[in-house]
């Protein structure tokens, strides 16, 4: 079975600085038929002005997940980290017991547009920790990258939960296949272009939950680019 969840109905908040979508409920924006699925509770499209961002603020346990989608994001936490994310690289943090970072467009002129993603934790009450890997040097076109998973592993970032991540990027016309384990769902989001997943088309900003499908045949009508989570 496969659901899609268009761009469209998503929550929306634009507070000048920043322009946000909502695949979940989310802040003030809230959808008891939109939760969460499986273990994903957040999947916020953000666009943010230069120079605009997230002050000091706190989360704890929670994994959360940050994937560029263009220009850069700056982060800083009491944990004493202070890294600039960039296109081909992710970020993963483990709230844990509590953990206070900031979020900012360290840009002048141009905007940041990421995916701020939040899985449910296996585990509460971890010590908070963090995570920055790149991965376009093993990405390749037309093919599934795997760019976080539990455990980690050469590259490919940790999470404190039973899921995995893959990023891909398809030409028009291409298609890929994926096999899912039994008792395992997919969450695909549609970062931009269109495709069709088992035949079910999808456009820009489109999201996908998907269960009980052996195989997913993914196929790009337009170059592509998407996620790809695997839930347990």
């Amino acid at each position: 079975m496969i659901q899609i969840r268009k761009s469209e109905d998503r929550g929306h908040a634009n507070h000048g600085w920043l322009d946000a979508r909502h695949s979940f409920s989310f802040s003030n924006y809230y959808d008891p038929a939109h939760m969460n699925f499986r273990q994903l509770r957040v999947i916020n499209e953000d666009k943010i002005a230069p120079g605009g961002g997230f002050p000091m603020h706190s989360h704890e346990n929670m994994e959360i997940i940050t994937y560029i989608v263009d220009g850069a994001i700056e982060h800083r936490d009491d944990m004493g980290n202070g890294e600039v994310l960039g296109r081909g690289e992710i970020q993963r943090m483990s709230a844990g017991t509590g953990v206070t970072h900031s979020e900012f467009n360290p840009s002048d002129s141009a905007s940041t547009h990421l995916l701020q993603i939040w899985v449910m934790t296996a585990q509460n009450g971890i010590a908070p920790d963090y995570e920055q890997t790149r991965y376009d040097d093993r990405l390749q076109s037309n093919d599934l990258c795997l760019v976080l998973q539990q455990g980690g592993r050469d590259g490919i970032a940790h999470v404190n939960q039973d899921i995995a991540l893959y990023t891909a990027r398809l030409d028009s016309g291409k298609s890929l296949e994926y096999a899912s384990q039994p008792d395992r769902y997919q969450w695909l989001q549609l970062v931009r272009g269109d495709l069709s997943v088992n035949g079910v088309a999808m456009s820009t900003g489109d999201g996908a939950a998907i269960s009980d499908e052996n195989l997913l045949n993914i196929a790009a009508s337009n170059d592509a680019e998407f996620l790809l989570f695997d839930l347990a």
